[in-house]
């Protein structure tokens, strides 16, 4: 019968430990002493050793550690690219082959690792390390290590106790893999309490509602500092939270596996273009941080040739050409950067963002690091200048971006006096390069987005009108911020209503389209708003009219429209209901999803429609 011992203890530095020694004569066994001199703890088996220090762990002998992957680390292609591997595995002695890649398993499996270094290589909150003790091993450590990847190997990377931090899930998984009743199992499990309880303390938070008030992110910075937390930990935990949860790992996930497909044949095609781009616009109303699809595609396409099959796009042709003329200085010839130039940079970049082509920023990179060696080499630091010049203008349109996208398309967003003084800045900034160029570059093609629901619509529409009436002194900051706090507030309530509504209509009325039922159907949802606390006074008969005939819209899709544009994959037809019914094409989209999904049809068919195929 399979037995185990588990000791448990804490070190300096905020450092817990747990200590499992499994095999049917775990109890039989010494398996541990304290070192009282050096203040160490040691767990030992015939050949392998371990020792715990108030710094660090050494060991020797076979094993190795893991650790279950944190969403953004450095993986190899191999994990990377393999949906089903979670965790991180490293075998004592193992060094990746120069030819070929594969593994090569050294004699010399005898190390140190501080705690510090265990944490930032690894996971931030918790690491296991273990070793076994078999007869049926071979001899030498080699291959020993060799013999404990094909049996543990594969299970170690793909469990999910390891995450969910599962010991004993882990132990059941694991031991019977020896395939030796003798054999003793030694797993130690390290956990950074002072992480742990930042993680904790943002998941809690942020899973709450999915975003931390600034009371919030007050707590979590005094936390951090009590625990002298750096900011690279933070940030980590912090990304890695976010993406675990479910509703923002669903899109994630999407978007990491078309990027999978694209890097494996080595380019986008239009339509995997098109459903990234979807699921960006997605993330944006979902409020998942951009920093999550960003990193992947950091991990994804480092190194890696990863394009469209075409030649350079006309628009980074453009940037370069601009760009190398600044080493024209060098030939005392004029070349720097006039106001055309500028706006050329600018839409440079934000077709560049648009057509998610990595190829502008890298450019920019390039030309940084060659103004850098040339100005180590004696050039003119005014070389320097000028380029901070252009990156000042390419800050204020991702600036400038963030927050129009935040307004059109976030529902429930926090509007303040400080986001609308900043887009006033900005768009001074960009009025300067040239008269109505702010409304070209932020304003035109957002209004033909038909994502543009009927509240970002009004939002937008106040912030066009009032920016130039602040600008010219016709009109306060706090009124364009008032007449901004009203639209939200209403869409705050449609929202709410809406909400209340569907319920009442799914689950307890067969009909609602007669006054009599639909007054009914008004005097409970009221009810219930002030039993909410709300609502204070009556509820407008306008909110509750338009939450009435989007459902009777969305019912009228479903029942009647859908099978036929799927049926005749009428995509004019789908379109043309869109266009004239107004409704959230966000909240669309996932009836369609969910009706392929009860009636277990091809949700390929559904994207080829929707991009008119």
């Amino acid at each position: 019968m399979q037995k185990d011992i588990r000791l448990h203890g804490q070190l300096a530095n905020g450092i817990e430990y747990f200590v499992l020694v499994v095999g049917t004569e775990a109890y039989q066994r010494y398996f541990f002493n304290i070192v009282q001199e050096a203040d160490e703890l040691r767990i030992f088996s015939p050949g392998n050793e371990f020792v715990l220090g108030q710094k660090g762990i050494r060991f020797e002998g076979n094993g190795g550690h893991f650790c279950e992957y944190m969403f953004g680390v450095e993986q190899p292609t191999s994990d990377l690219t393999k949906t089903e591997i979670i965790n991180r595995l490293v075998m004592n002695g193992a060094c990746l082959e120069e030819e070929g890649g594969g593994l090569h398993f050294s004699e010399q499996t005898s190390g140190h690792e501080s705690y510090d270094t265990i944490f930032f290589e690894g996971n931030a909150v918790c690491n296991y390390f273990f070793c076994v003790h078999s007869p049926r091993l071979s001899r030498k450590l080699g291959e020993q290590q060799q013999e404990l990847v094909r049996l543990l190997g594969k299970t170690l990377k793909r469990t999910p106790a390891v995450g969910e931090e599962r010991d004993d899930l882990l132990v059941d998984e694991l031991f019977p893999l020896l395939q030796d009743e003798g054999a003793q199992l030694f797993i130690i499990k390290l956990i950074n309490t002072r992480h742990k309880a930042y993680r904790d303390l943002f998941r809690s938070l942020y899973f709450r509602s999915k975003k931390i008030a600034d009371d919030d992110f007050a707590r979590l910075m005094s936390l951090a500092s009590g625990h002298q937390i750096d900011r690279y930990q933070q940030e980590r935990m912090r990304i890695d939270v976010m993406y675990r949860h479910p509703l923002n790992r669903r899109i994630v996930d999407e978007y990491r596996s078309i990027l999978i497909g694209c890097t494996a044949r080595g380019e986008i095609s239009t339509l995997e273009n098109a459903r990234l781009n979807r699921l960006k616009a997605l993330s944006v109303r979902n409020k998942i941080p951009g920093a999550l699809f960003f990193t992947l595609d950091e991990l994804l396409k480092k190194g890696r040739n990863l394009k469209e099959a075409r030649e350079e796009a006309d628009y980074i042709a453009q940037t370069r050409q601009i760009l190398e003329g600044f080493f024209l200085h060098q030939q005392e010839i004029d070349s720097s950067i006039d106001r055309d130039d500028m706006l050329t940079l600018i839409k440079a970049k934000k077709w560049a963002i648009a057509a998610r082509d990595h190829h502008f920023d890298q450019l920019m990179l390039d030309f940084s690091r060659t103004c850098d060696e040339k100005i180590r080499d004696g050039a003119d630091p005014a070389l320097l200048e000028g380029f901070s010049y252009v990156i000042t203008y390419l800050d204020r349109l991702d600036s400038t971006l963030s927050l129009i996208g935040q307004l059109a398309f976030m529902e429930n967003v926090r509007i303040t006096e400080e986001m609308l003084q900043g887009l006033l800045e900005h768009r001074a900034a960009f009025e300067n390069l040239e008269p109505g160029c702010f409304e070209e570059l932020f304003v035109k093609e957002l209004f033909e987005n038909p994502y543009l629901g009927r509240f970002g619509r009004m939002k937008m529409t106040a912030l066009m009108e009032g920016l130039p009436l602040v600008q010219e002194d016709q009109q306060t900051l706090e009124a364009l911020h008032s007449r901004l706090i009203a639209v939200d507030q209403e869409e705050r309530l449609y929202l709410m209503v809406l909400e209340l509504v569907r319920h009442r209509v799914r689950n307890f009325y067969s009909s609602y389209g007669t006054k009599a039922e639909q007054d009914v159907l008004r005097r409970e949802v009221l009810e219930e708003l002030k039993a909410r606390k709300k609502l204070a006074v009556d509820l407008p008969d306008h909110v509750f009219q338009e939450t009435v005939t989007t459902i009777q819209k969305e019912a009228v899709y479903l029942q009647s429209l859908l099978p036929t544009i799927i049926a005749e994959k009428n995509a004019h037809l789908r379109e043309d209901f869109l266009a004239n019914a107004g409704l959230d094409r966000f909240y669309v989209e996932e009836l369609e999803r969910e009706y392929y999904e009860q009636n277990g049809l091809d949700l390929e068919e559904m994207y080829q429609i929707r991009q008119g195929l």
